[in-house]
């Protein structure tokens, strides 16, 4: 929560301070300072603004949204995830050619939990936790919730063609297209399992929550998913958005 507050403060600045140096200058090959627009990314549906800097810059920010259910099964255990993206974000667009190729870096930002999921093992059925087999116990079976969690913010940087703030003298649409990377670092996984245990045979049950062995195979498999997610460290940028100038 600090880290977004600090992320706002950081944008609020640069939004003020755009304001300020945006008057007294003048520009030869436009009459607009702002604009707004929506757009469709890999982080989903979102809306942006944006504010001249200076002759060759911007400063933008915006948010993103997308919801995405999918089922799948690992190691015997069934899961039901939810993909809940909410970010904000915020560029500082450089024009080096005052053309519209554009250089962004920029800050990105994760409201929320990003993934959750719940999870379930029928009664009798066999499952893995951290390499060791067991059965759910059908009087009390297993079910759990998890979620993956990245870091709150994330530098990017991002390249483009287009300019949401039309240079052109009584031009107020824009299609701006943009490629690029936020840097998220590994994703972090946590399972939470509970119900009961019992070994291969369905005999000696132990309740999950109390005991130190099944404990220990939760916090394995836990970190299973994290290597395996351990690619996940760059998310990939495709946008395509329309603006207006005001």
């Amino acid at each position: 929560m600090k880290g977004f507050l600090r992320s706002m403060l950081v944008v609020g600045s640069l939004l003020g301070s755009t304001c300020v140096l945006g008057y007294g200058q003048s520009y030869r090959d436009d009459g607009g300072r702002f604009a707004a627009g929506v757009k469709v990314s890999t982080f989903g549906a979102g809306a942006e603004a944006a504010v001249r800097l200076t002759h060759r810059t911007n400063v933008r920010a915006g948010f993103n949204m997308i919801d995405y259910s999918r089922g799948f099964n690992k190691d015997g255990v069934a899961y039901n995830a939810q993909l809940s993206f909410r970010t904000l974000e915020a560029h500082y667009d450089i024009f080096p050619w005052v053309k519209s190729f554009h250089v962004s870096p920029g800050v990105l930002v994760y409201a929320g939990d990003p993934i959750t999921a719940t999870a379930a093992v029928p009664a009798n059925q066999t499952f893995t936790l951290g390499g060791v087999n067991y059965s759910s116990d059908p009087t009390n079976p297993v079910t759990g919730r998890g979620k993956i969690d990245f870091n709150r913010a994330a530098p990017m940087i991002t390249v483009g063609w287009g300019n949401l703030i039309s240079r052109q003298e009584g031009k107020h649409f824009s299609v701006p297209v943009e490629l690029g990377v936020a840097f998220q670092g590994s994703p972090r996984a946590s399972l939470a399992l509970a119900g009961s245990v019992c070994d291969s045979t369905g005999s000696d049950c132990r309740a999950i929550a109390s005991d130190p062995s099944v404990q220990a195979n939760v916090v394995s498999e836990q970190g299973k998913i994290n290597n395996s997610m351990s690619f996940f460290k760059a998310y990939p940028i495709i946008s395509v958005g329309l603006g207006y100038k005001f």
